[in-house]
């Protein structure tokens, strides 16, 4: 979808009324709802008042008095973006003397301001220099002689945006954006009179400020006072294409601003539905990678992973990996290869992936990363409720009453929805969070916490079991929704367990850390206080009893009748852009398409009509089960597409020695990640600027993807798994992603609606869309839950094995940050590295002193799976008792150290909690030293590749 670059901007907010007025303005009749600005409705009459201050994404500030109008029987001017429309008005936007009240308005601006429009970055995209031709100024009688802030002082500390105040206005549009939008409350107007400055801080340089980069101020700066150092070095777009991001599973939409094949910049797009114009650092300016030096742009082979990497041809190296999986098949069986889908490709490129595992390996041996984040999601919502995913929209947040996080750092992980729900709380809702750390949101700028709850790693469900016997034992439950909507007999039970004395928040207390008392208030507000919303991420799934948990929040929901209605829920924050999309396409081996058992005939029959093949009907390997097979000799080739299980999967040791275990491992990437350091076939990958797709979002909305480039490698990754299975000789024959998802909503009942077209009309759509919910369904289960009645379903709470011990004392627990993403394959090579550039240890000062540790020291890791060494930071958001620490690069080894106990209902790993000890050190550990070895080793391998002679390429021997 090409777009224009300059969207309407309709100056002020749309407001929602079920009122109307009618008023006349310059003789044209308008009616808009009650409570609509003056401003608003004269744009929907077809006429733009002027404006500096004023923008449709911020409430209304009335300081530029450009936007200024005259109304009938009343005095004076009022400004047209602070007075509301009203029945009957008769306003009048351009007289003489309103015109030479702007002139003289925009006179003072000019006097101050440099004349270098021609030279500026912001040439062509100015609204100052619009207004000064609305206007009709055309001299100013002011001269520069006296004081004036020509030559202040640029700010180019962020790398992606420079602050130029000699162009400022003062407009206040940039903090009220900080405040509004973003919630960071960064930025102020220092000074007063003819000293007003917007400064970030304390008159700080942006990178040493409160600022987050999600460049809300820089979208709403009307000048050229904040500006992206990509439009400063390369020029104003051209054109610009909807797109959607590529990293967390908020899923903004965009416009990929262009000139010709090159990315200038990304804008938010203010009909995004997941994002309405807002960005974080990530979204907004960490695209680089797409075009960096390191991307592989060329198929390359290899015997043995101690040999050099040959470059070959697109069909050699997909010809080599089609013959090694026949050639494993024959000697070892049909099951002895398999496939992982990815995250972080399209949900047609997915769909490809299993199909090709499905049809032409013959077998159900796919796994998706989805594994080992979000499956317990997938498994204990369909317990309880009937469905998958999460019930609501994000916007649903703005009528919950009582918001309450589990497991889930909103301001790190999913940036945008945050600034949502700070908005929410800002208006008076109250919060609840549950988590080891003093996480942000616990208090930041005008939002604090009610509660903070914050329990021992590991004991997420004797937490939730205590809410649930405060509110069962108190009467505190939503009885009516309960006898209607849900399953008595499962009810009785699971009530009869929470309501005995040993899941009291007294007893429990022990175990959780959490003060019994504080609990009780806790379960109390959230029972009470109104609409319920429950927002959670990895730190409910990636346990021992992360189903179980999962089981246990929608419990909580369904007791209390927080369920089917907007501003309540059970919300799911997906950690990349596509989780959800991966799993909705059968990227699991016990699933198709649709989350719907391999087993089942019906199913599996309209399946094999469509693909013309047989189905196993029993499941197949998942991921930890081929490493283990992979060690014990049976499992020996892999295809890989986008994911990088070397780094991210725990226990880093036992994967590299499942990788070391088969003959054949084919990734699909676009650099020579971690787990491609072990293949033997490399295929290059496409970023989502190179291809045509949907992904799909927490709140389980389909987006666009549009390609704005063609494929820096030839081929975007549909393609590639098109071409691997024709070499297999397994017939694909699609000419778009378009007819893959045709085929997809063919055979997907919650599916059967959605078309590219259909997505085109709305924007985006929510899943399910089918005959009965044509246009999406934005709020699941209102009249009823998917499964029939909810069902409850009892949380015992079992301690995890991971047990502290005197030799490991401390519990480790792991997360993101907000700069980074996931791996950092992608951030790692963007500017993203000057807020983070290595992973660290979070520890209380307690622990820090008991050990000598001092902030900035290395100190070593051990666990019962290996140890790693890292640099400490010595902080108070810890308890006593619990360190942490990310996982975005691959020389830290988090992971190493990791062990592989997981979910007991999906094998989903548990990251969150593992025994350690922590000792200053003097040198990296064993692992690390053997990694740099590897790594410099395969590095080397990979370059040797690119100075050969292409046309001597020869297919290792068997």
């Amino acid at each position: 979808m090409l777009d224009h670059l300059k969207e309407t901007d309709y100056g002020t907010p749309k407001r929602e009324s079920t009122r109307e007025v009618t008023l006349e303005i310059d003789g044209t009749e308008v009616t808009v709802p009650a409570g609509t600005s003056l401003m608003r409705a004269a744009v929907d009459a077809g006429i733009n008042v002027p404006k500096l201050c004023a923008t449709d994404s911020l409430e209304p500030f009335g300081s530029c008095r450009l936007c200024l109008v005259e109304i009938e029987g009343r005095k004076g001017f009022p400004a047209s973006c602070t007075t509301p429309a009203e029945a009957g008005m008769k306003v009048r936007t351009q007289t003489p003397k309103l015109q030479d009240l702007r002139k003289g308005v925009m006179e003072l601006y000019i006097s101050d301001h440099p004349l270098d429009c021609l030279t500026c970055s912001a040439n062509g995209n100015c609204e100052l220099q619009d207004m000064a031709g609305v206007t009709g100024l055309r001299n100013v009688r002011y001269g520069f002689d006296g004081a004036n802030h020509l030559k202040d002082q640029k700010d180019e500390s962020n790398p992606y945006f420079s602050y130029d105040p000699s162009k400022c206005i003062v407009c206040n549009r940039c903090v009220r954006a900080c405040e509004e939008t973003q919630g960071t409350f960064a930025l102020t107007i220092s000074g007063r009179g003819f000293e007003s400055r917007v400064s970030p801080g304390q008159d700080e340089a942006f990178m040493d400020s409160e600022c987050v980069s999600c460049g809300a101020c820089v979208e709403a700066c009307p000048t050229a006072t904040l500006q992206e150092k990509s439009v400063i070095w390369l020029g104003q777009p051209e054109h610009s294409v909807i797109t959607t991001c590529a990293y967390c599973g908020v899923g903004c939409a965009f416009k990929a601003e262009m000139k010709g094949n090159e990315v200038v910049r990304m804008v938010p797009w203010k009909d995004g539905k997941a994002n309405e114009g807002h960005s974080c650092v990530k979204g907004r300016f960490a695209w680089g990678y797409a075009t960096h030096q390191d991307r592989m742009l060329k198929p390359m082979i290899r015997k043995n992973i101690s040999d050099p990497w040959q470059e070959v041809s697109w069909d050699t190296a997909l010809n080599y990996a089609a013959g090694e999986f026949k050639r494993l098949q024959a000697k070892y069986g049909k099951d002895s290869i398999g496939g992982i889908t990815s995250s972080r490709c399209t949900n047609e490129e997915t769909y490809l992936v299993q199909k090709l595992v499905r049809a032409a390996f013959g077998n159900n041996n796919v796994d998706t990363c989805a594994r080992v984040c979000h499956s317990p999601t997938g498994y204990g919502l369909k317990q309880t409720l009937g469905e998958s995913a999460g019930t609501q929209t994000f916007a649903s947040v703005d009528k919950a009453d009582v918001i309450m996080v589990i497991g889930a750092n909103p301001t790190d992980g999913h940036p945008v929805f945050a600034s949502r729900m700070k908005k929410r709380l800002r208006q008076g809702a109250k919060l609840i969070v549950v988590d080891p750390r003093r996480i942000d949101i616990v208090k930041s700028p005008h939002v604090e916490a009610a509660h903070h709850l914050q329990l021992r790693p590991g004991t997420n469900v004797a937490v939730v079991t205590a809410l649930a016997h405060v509110i069962v034992t108190e009467g505190l439950m939503a009885d009516d929704f309960v006898a209607e909507r849900c399953d008595l007999v499962s009810f009785k039970e699971w009530k009869s367990y929470v309501e005995r004395p040993e899941q009291s928040p007294e007893a429990t207390e022990q175990a959780t850390g959490v003060p019994a008392a504080e609990l009780r208030a806790a379960a109390r507000l959230f029972a009470t206080a109104g609409n319920g919303a429950i927002y959670y991420g990895l730190g409910v799934t990636e346990h021992s009893q992360g189903s179980t948990t999962v089981m246990g929040i929608a419990n909580l929901a369904m007791v209390t009748g927080n369920v089917g209605r907007e501003g309540v829920g059970v919300n799911p924050l997906r950690g990349q852009n596509n989780v959800q999309g991966a799993c909705d396409m059968g990227s699991f081996p016990h699933e198709l398409p649709g989350y719907r058992h391999v087993s089942d005939s019906t199913t599996r029959a309209s399946f094999e009509a469509a693909w013309g093949v047989q189905i196993d009907p029993e499941p197949g390997l998942r991921i930890p089960n081929m490493f283990e097979a992979a060690i014990g000799g049976s499992f020996k080739g892999l295809y890989c597409e986008g994911e990088d299980i070397v780094q991210s999967d725990p226990n880093t040791q036992h994967v590299a020695a499942a990788m070391m275990g088969m003959e054949c491992v084919v990734v699909q990437d676009m650099f020579l990640n971690e787990t491609a350091k072990y293949a033997h076939v490399f295929l290059p990958g496409s970023s989502f600027l190179e291809k045509d797709g949907t992904f799909t979002n927490a709140e389980r909305r389909i987006s666009r993807v549009r390609k704005v480039m063609p494929p820096k490698a030839g081929y975007a990754d549909w393609e590639v798994t098109v071409k691997l299975a024709q070499a297999l000789g397994y017939p694909m024959d699609y000419s778009s992603p378009e007819e893959i998802m045709d085929e997809i909503a063919a055979l997907t009942p919650t599916f059967h609606g959605v078309s590219y077209q259909r997505l085109d009309e709305l924007g985006s759509i929510q899943w399910p869309c089918n005959e009965a919910a044509p246009e999406g369904t934005p709020t699941m289960h209102i009249d009823a839950f998917v499964r029939g009645k909810g069902k409850f379903i009892v949380t015992q709470y079992v301690a995890t094995d991971e047990k502290v011990t005197r030799m490991f004392p401390l519990l480790l627990t792991t997360g993101r940050i907000l700069s980074q993403y996931n791996v950092g394959a992608q951030t790692r090579r963007t500017e993203n590295n000057q807020w983070h550039s290595e992973d660290r240890l979070e520890i209380h000062p307690h622990d820090a002193e008991e050990r000598g540790v001092k902030d900035g020291d290395w100190v070593g890791i051990q666990s019962r799976a290996g140890e790693t060494v890292l640099r400490a930071m010595v902080s108070e958001r810890m308890q006593p008792g619990v360190v942490y620490t990310t996982f975005h690069f691959p020389e830290s080894g988090a992971n190493v150290i990791t062990t592989d106990n997981s979910d007991w209902a999906t094998n989903c790993p548990e990251y969150k909690v593992t025994a350690v000890q922590v000792a200053p050190v003097m040198q990296p550990s064993a692992w690390q030293q053997e990694y740099s070895r590897f790594n410099k080793v395969q590095l080397e391998l990979a370059t040797a590749s690119a100075a050969q002679d292409p046309r001597n390429e020869t297919i290792p021997a068997k």
